[in-house]
C-alpha cells in the first residue's frame, strides 16, 4: 500500500503550498474586510472580489480542478488528498480559489460520470471554468434524511416534463448569487423497490416555483455561500434534465458522497493542523505563573495528543483514498465510513484544546477557532451522521468476521 505522493503529485503539492503562502494566507484579512463590507451593505452572500482574483491566479498556475482526474491529467485520489488537506488550512477561500470547493466538486463529479453531452455542455463546462456555482438538494426537514430512501420530494412525469413538489434544506451553496443550478434528489416511483424509487434532476435556480425560504446559520455563523431552505411548488423541468436514469438517484448519491468524504476529511485534517499550529504559537507567547504557557505539562500533553490524533486520522484517510484509487469507492466502504467519523472527531478535539489554550480569546470573535469549531461540528451531520457510518462499519465488520470464521473452520 503506497500512501505517498506520486512524482507529479509532489510537484503539484509544492506548487499548492507556494500558492497558499504567497497568495492565499495574505488574502485572508482582505477577504474578511471585504466580506464585512458586503454584509454591511446587505449582500451577505456575494463573493468578496479577492476570491475572483485568486481564482484567476490559480487557473493561470494550473492549480485548477485538481479533484477531477479527467481535468487534472489523471491526478489520483491519494495525491488529491494531500492537496485537499493543504486547502483546509484556509477553508473559506483556498478550495474555491482552486475550483475545488463543495458542493461544486461533488456535482461536477456526478455530471462528468452521469451527465449527457448536452448537460455537460450547459452545466459542467461553466462549473469547471469557475463561472457559476451550484447546489445539491437532498436533505429534507420533515424526514430522517440520514436514510436517503426516506426523502419525500416528488418528481412526477407530466408529458415530456417532470413536475417537482416538496421542500429541502441545508442545500449548501444555494444562497450565492452565482449559483445557477441545483441537483435535486426526489422520488419518481414510490412503488419501486426501496433503493430504486429515487432519481436526480437538474433544476435551474430561476425555474418558476423554486423559492428560497431562508438561509440557515451554523452556530450563528452565516456561510458566504449559504445553506438554504428551499421549496418546490409545481416546478416544471424537461425530462432531458434527468441525471442518469430514473431510479438511479440513490446509486448516484452514493457515487457522489463516497469520494466527497475523502475531500471533507482531508480538508478537516488541514483545519486541525492549523488549530494545532495556533495552539503552539499561543502557548509560546503567553506568560502564566512566571513562564511561558508552553512549559505547562498539561499544554504539552494537549500538543502531543493532538499530533497523535491528526496523524492517525490522516493515515486512515489516505488508506481510504488509496483503496478508492485502486479498488473503487464501493470497495472502500469500511474505510470511508471510518474516516467520516474519525476526522471530525479528531479535529474537534484539537480545536477545543486550542480554544482552551487561548482562554477567553478562543471563544471570541478575534480568532478563527470558533468558526472552525462550528464548521467541523456540522460535518458530523454532513454526508451522513456519525451514527449511520458507525452502523454501516459495524455491519461490514460483522460480515467480514463471518467470512473469516467460515474460512478458519474449513
Amino acid at each position: 500500500m503506497e500512501l505517498g505522493l506520486s512524482e507529479r503529485g509532489a510537484i503539484l503539492l509544492d506548487q499548492v503550498n507556494a500558492f497558499m503562502r504567497s497568495e492565499v494566507f495574505p488574502a485572508e484579512s482582505i477577504y474578511a474586510d471585504q466580506r464585512a463590507e458586503l454584509i454591511a451593505s446587505g449582500q451577505p452572500h456575494s463573493v468578496p472580489p479577492i476570491v475572483e482574483e485568486l481564482k484567476s491566479k490559480a487557473q493561470t498556475l494550473g492549480l485548477w480542478n485538481l479533484f477531477l482526474p479527467s481535468l487534472s491529467d489523471g491526478l489520483g485520489a491519494v495525491d488529491y488528498a494531500y492537496m485537499a488537506e493543504r486547502m483546509g488550512w484556509s477553508l473559506d477561500i483556498a478550495p474555491e480559489a482552486m475550483n475545488c470547493a463543495a458542493p461544486d466538486t461533488g456535482n461536477m463529479e456526478i455530471l462528468s460520470m452521469f451527465g449527457t453531452p448536452a448537460q455537460k455542455q450547459t452545466w459542467l463546462e461553466p462549473l469547471t471554468q469557475g463561472r457559476i456555482r451550484s447546489a445539491f438538494a437532498m436533505t429534507e426537514p420533515d424526514v430522517g434524511s440520514s436514510d436517503a430512501t426516506n426523502i419525500q420530494l416528488s418528481i412526477e412525469r407530466d408529458g415530456n416534463d417532470y413536475l417537482i413538489n416538496g421542500r429541502k434544506w441545508w442545500s449548501s451553496g444555494i444562497m450565492d448569487p452565482r449559483c445557477q443550478i441545483m441537483i435535486v434528489m426526489g422520488k419518481t416511483d414510490p412503488s419501486a423497490p426501496r433503493h430504486l424509487q429515487q432519481s436526480m434532476v437538474l433544476v435551474p435556480l430561476k425555474t418558476p416555483g423554486v423559492a428560497i425560504v431562508r438561509d440557515l446559520s451554523v452556530f450563528g455563523y452565516h456561510d458566504q455561500h449559504g445553506h438554504g431552505e428551499v421549496t418546490f411548488e409545481n416546478v416544471r423541468v424537461p425530462m432531458t434534465n434527468l441525471l442518469g436514469e430514473e431510479g438511479s438517484g440513490f446509486a448516484i448519491a452514493q457515487a457522489r458522497l463516497g469520494p466527497g468524504r475523502i475531500h471533507h476529511c482531508m480538508r478537516t485534517i488541514g483545519i486541525a493542523e492549523r488549530a494545532l499550529a495556533l495552539m503552539v504559537e499561543r502557548a509560546e507567547k503567553r506568560e502564566v505563573f512566571g513562564g511561558p504557557l508552553i512549559n505547562q505539562g498539561v499544554v504539552q500533553e494537549w500538543i502531543a495528543e493532538s499530533r497523535i490524533a491528526i496523524d492517525q486520522a490522516r493515515l486512515l484517510t489516505l488508506k481510504a483514498a488509496w483503496t478508492i484509487e485502486n479498488f473503487s469507492a464501493k470497495n472502500a466502504r469500511s474505510e470511508i465510513a471510518a474516516i467520516k467519523v474519525v476526522a471530525p472527531r479528531a479535529a474537534l478535539q484539537v480545536i477545543d484544546r486550542a480554544m482552551q489554550t487561548f482562554g477567553g480569546a478562543g471563544i471570541g470573535p478575534d480568532t478563527v477557532l470558533p468558526r472552525m469549531y462550528a464548521g467541523v461540528r456540522s460535518l458530523r451531520f454532513a454526508d451522513g451522521p456519525d451514527e449511520v457510518h458507525l452502523r454501516d462499519l459495524a455491519r461490514l465488520e460483522i460480515q467480514k468476521q463471518a467470512v473469516t470464521r467460515g474460512t478458519l473452520s474449513d
